[in-house]
């Protein structure tokens, strides 16, 4: 197995690469739900990048801030700092209600085939074995955005059949699930980052499927860091790693101290 979690030959981090593959899915002229760490540094790349209209949407209300200076957590000054508006937890989560968001921004302890998360608990929720923090604004991103993405490190233990509980809602028990719990149509995950891989969901089945691989790491690689069966893209490609003003910019401009990266 390659040491695809160590500094490479082109001398770039595996953060790095997270936050890149992450802020290329962000699409100029949208809204984008954003948590704190690697979510917030794809954005302000993103902005910097291919996106100057991306809208950043903290769940404190702050939206369309600069990030120029780099927030130190969703409740922080600075994502309120040159926004367009300094709204409350309400009107952001009013706004996604409304259909207002395009992409929200997740995490999690597991995660299944059909994009369902777990950040609650491992083990019984009356007696777990880990007990997390709490779901935040998860289950209501994961139920209103238009289109999530899921950032986790990909290992049989997070990437499993059944979560211990489902935090977040994904495609639930397959097509049609969502919409019959009520949540919008034509919503749901739209992509994993991960460590391994990009992986997204089939149109029909909703079930997760690899379309692309981390550079240095193998299709075997991500099946075996998987406990059940992925689906693999007809157009199975490598992602491209960091571009030199990627890393420019990252180091640079958005953490110059090195404190998330």
């Amino acid at each position: 197995m390659s040491d695809h979690n160590s500094n490479n030959a082109i001398g770039y981090k595996p953060t790095e690469m997270l936050i890149c593959v992450a802020s290329r899915q962000m699409e100029d002229g949208t809204g984008a739900f954003i948590g704190t760490g690697i979510p917030m540094l794809a954005a302000a790349l993103a902005k910097k990048m291919h996106a100057p209209n991306l809208m950043p949407i903290f769940e404190f209300g702050g939206l369309g801030a600069s990030l120029d200076v780099l927030p130190l957590g969703v409740g922080g000054s600075r994502t309120f700092h040159k926004a367009l508006v300094a709204a409350s937890i309400c009107d952001v989560m009013e706004a996604s209600a409304r259909g207002h968001v395009e992409f929200g921004f997740l995490g999690g302890a597991q995660i299944d085939m059909y994009g369902n998360l777990n950040s609650t608990v491992i083990g019984d929720h009356a007696k777990p074995k880990v007990r997390f923090p709490g779901s935040g604004g998860a289950n209501d991103i994961g139920s209103l955005c238009w289109r999530t993405i899921a950032i986790m490190t990909q290992d049989k233990r997070k990437f499993i059949p059944k979560p211990d509980f489902i935090t977040t809602p994904g495609y639930l028990s397959g097509p049609g699930a969502r919409e019959e719990a009520g949540l919008p149509p034509n919503s749901g995950p739209y992509r994993v980052v991960t460590n391994l891989a990009l992986l997204g969901f089939d149109d029909e089945t909703k079930w997760m499927k690899i379309l692309a691989l981390q550079p240095g790491v193998s299709l075997e690689q991500v099946k075996e860091n998987t406990s059940f069966e992925l689906l693999v893209s007809d157009e199975l490609y490598e992602l491209e790693p960091p571009s030199e003003k990627e890393l420019k910019v990252l180091r640079e401009d958005i953490d110059p101290t090195g404190l998330y990266i």
